[in-house]
């Protein structure tokens, strides 16, 4: 073994070891670094237009910091009071919804289970309204330490690229770009597209909502929203689970209405407006994939897994496209 590869193998090693004591130390702002991460990893393409065009890059990675703080401040300020003030209504509302969900497929009616999502959705509002009265200083922090690495990363993005080619060998190096490749597309698609999605199907939701007569339209709306997270579910299960609740309380022109309105102007007009104008060919994450990586990493890891499960299935997804496209063959 050359003294070079050595190096590389030990260098790659202390890398591993660093991380995994970092992890641990910083086990408690774990999420929010993994966040900063994958959000310096979907603003990148932006502050490099502004460098492009001649912006300095501490000006560009200062300016696209702060373009991602305020709109992460002006998306997730009103569904956090809306979580906080109405939480127990929001879980009155997700337990009205069906146990299961008919979807047709290829001819043949399958039942989604919808009951263990809402456990789980319910679990996830009282964390989240809990954290919010009683964490206040804390995310105030979070958040901060939030912008502070994102601008960091921002600043110095290509330093883990080289670190990981370095200690790569060369003839492994087109497997670190398909990975990256993937990663940047998985992660496009889940912030830029699900979150425009669901910023456009805010008002939709609301002007249906307020037009059909609902006391609380803007929670209903805040709901549907945020379903549009939830793959194959969505807001048209809101839609659904309304128009029960019509039916039971003796509504049912209301309830054919919503039944109509909201699968057909809330679940599918924001995909219509949304997904055609900003999807790429690198945003490749079918829905059957995004609802396993989903579900799985939200069991499994609570928040954080709303990213890292779909991340990890689409990362696994291209490991497997690797393994069947090499058909070099194996030396005895």
């Amino acid at each position: 073994m050359s003294s070079l590869r050595r190096r590389r193998y030990v260098l790659a090693g202390l890398l591993v070891a660093v991380g995994l004591l970092a992890a641990a130390i910083l086990w408690e702002v774990l999420e929010v670094v993994f966040f900063a991460i994958t959000v310096a990893y979907v603003l990148y393409p932006v502050r490099q237009r502004l460098v492009h065009r001649g912006v300095s890059r501490r000006i560009a990675s200062a300016l696209v910091t702060t373009l991602a703080f305020v709109a992460l401040v002006a998306l997730l300020a009103p569904i956090a009071w809306t979580l906080f003030r109405r939480r127990q209504a929001i879980i009155d509302l997700l337990r009205d919804l069906p146990a299961t969900i008919p979807v047709q497929v290829t001819g043949f009616t399958v039942d989604v289970d919808v009951a263990s999502a809402v456990d789980s959705a319910v679990v996830f509002l009282r964390e989240v309204a809990a954290s919010l009265a009683l964490s206040s200083v804390v995310i105030a922090l979070q958040l901060a330490l939030f912008t502070f690495l994102l601008y960091g990363l921002l600043l110095r993005p290509s330093a883990v690229g080289r670190a990981a080619f370095e200690i790569t060998p060369p003839e492994y190096h087109d497997v670190i770009r398909a990975l990256h490749r993937r990663t940047a597309g998985t992660l496009y698609a889940l912030y830029v597209i699900q979150a425009a999605t669901a910023v456009v199907t805010f008002p939709i939701a609301l002007a249906v909502f307020y037009g059909l007569g609902y006391a609380d339209a803007f929670m209903l709306a805040v709901i549907a929203a945020i379903l549009q997270f939830i793959p194959i579910v969505g807001p048209g299960a809101l839609a659904v689970g309304m128009a029960g609740y019509d039916l039971v309380a003796g509504v049912p022109e209301r309830a054919v209405a919503v039944a109509i309105l909201g699968p057909t102007l809330i679940g599918l007009l924001p995909d219509v407006l949304v997904r055609p104008r900003l999807a790429t060919s690198r945003a490749d994450l079918s829905a059957s994939l995004y609802f396993v990586g989903f579900v799985g990493g939200v069991l499994t890891l609570g928040v954080i897994g709303i990213i890292a499960g779909p991340l990890v299935v689409a990362l696994l997804v291209e490991v497997v496209d690797l393994l069947s496209d090499d058909r070099r063959p194996i030396e005895a």
